[in-house]
């Protein structure tokens, strides 16, 4: 099979496992500790069910989604991801080529390989740009100076990191900060020529592209995944630095990671304009609920002061509409992107959000729903 025949995401996962070595592909899958928080964001979904309404003329179906003011062709886009560059080189120019194309957010991660200023090239109209904190806090604010010079329409400020946390398939397989490989690992890898043909191509693993300038001319892989590590988590970031935040950034701001409404509230007062309910695809806290386990709830309080978002588990076009029913203005996926950049590359991506937008459609059909504006809690049946 590839990516060609792939009939849901599942089957790019399955096409990216085969292509990828095991190093990159756990990497690519793993949660924290016992990996409940990831497989909860997937299976909390199959609790819902879609109640239809019958005898309605859904002809016409629209899903067009109108979110800070611009429409977008789908109510979903790319969230970030850090590294992308490991899975598919290139990936991340991959996405923002796709996000243009197909009219949907593409947040870039702070944490990527390619630079601010090369993806600005590639499209920015459709560019959010998420950051870390550092503890050198001169180097989060040339970054959001750096994006804003760049046209980026978004900042988008990941919270859920205040520690690093025990990621154990890391752990195992050795998957070191700079991505080298040590000789078994490698080993394993020769059994996956394509991959390892891109990575001995590019000269090794791929740089964390924004960081560079911060090292200096002689800037290299290593130096550069050390002045990262060095600097986030920022252990001492507060809501007080997204004040200074809003302050530096004129433009739309949201806050992703949250999940407890007492903190959409502080976001309302630091005048943040969105919300991303997030658990970091749960490679964070591996006892953290679902961003839909709380989404109803902080939507029914909140959603006439701010934008409200989720990420987390979608693998069907179905599981955005039930997020949509439950309050979500908008969803963002973050593996199943990355399944299709390394099944196929630029027509994987392309791939991946046709499946999404098909199933979206379908099931808009069936359940008698003629635009996603229509949905809400009374289209959802939860099981017992």
């Amino acid at each position: 099979m590839n990516y060609k025949q792939a009939v849901n995401i599942y089957d790019l996962r399955k096409i990216a496992k085969r292509k990828l070595p095991k190093i990159a592909f756990d990497f690519l899958e793993n949660g924290a500790e016992d990996e409940i928080c990831y497989g909860n964001n997937e299976n909390i979904y199959k609790e819902y069910k879609l109640l239809p309404k019958y005898l309605i003329d859904i002809t016409k179906r629209n899903q067009k989604t109108l979110l800070f003011n611009k429409l977008y062709s789908s109510p979903f886009g790319f969230a970030p991801t850090g590294t992308a560059g490991l899975f598919k080189r290139g990936a991340e120019k991959m996405l923002a080529e796709i996000s243009n194309k197909e009219n949907i957010p593409y947040i870039m991660s702070g944490a990527a390989n390619e630079s601010i200023e090369t993806i600005s090239e590639i499209s920015s109209k459709n560019t959010w740009y998420q950051i870390y904190a550092t503890l050198d806090r001169e180097i989060i604010y040339d970054q959001i100076d750096r994006a804003d010079k760049a046209g980026f329409e978004a900042l988008v400020v990941t919270v859920d990191v205040p520690i690093r946390t025990k990621r154990e398939k890391n752990i195992r397989n050795g998957f070191s900060n700079s991505q080298r490989m040590k000789p078994s690992i490698f080993l394993e890898a020769l059994t996956h020529p394509g991959w390892i043909y891109e990575y001995i191509k590019n000269g090794g693993p791929p740089t964390m592209g924004s960081w560079t300038k911060y090292v200096g001319p002689n800037a290299n892989v290593n130096k550069t995944v050390d002045l990262f590590v060095k600097n986030v988590p920022a252990t001492n970031q507060t809501w007080d630095d997204i004040v200074k935040y809003r302050k530096r950034w004129k433009k739309k701001l949201i806050i992703k990671g949250i999940l407890n409404p007492d903190d959409v509230k502080k976001c309302i007062d630091c005048e943040a304009d969105g919300v991303i309910l997030s658990n970091h695809g749960g490679r964070q806290l591996d006892k953290a609920p679902s961003p839909i386990q709380v989404l109803a709830n902080i939507s029914d309080c909140y959603r006439d002061k701010i934008e409200i978002m989720v990420d987390g588990g979608i693998r069907r076009g179905s599981d955005i509409i039930i997020a949509l029913c439950l309050g979500a203005k908008f969803v963002f996926i973050g593996r199943a992107p990355l399944y299709g950049a390394a099944a196929g590359g630029l027509e994987g991506i392309k791939r991946t959000c046709d499946i999404l937008k098909e199933e979206i459609d379908q099931n808009m059909g069936q359940i008698g729903c003629t635009d996603l504006d229509q949905l809400s809690k009374q289209w959802l049946h939860k099981n017992n």
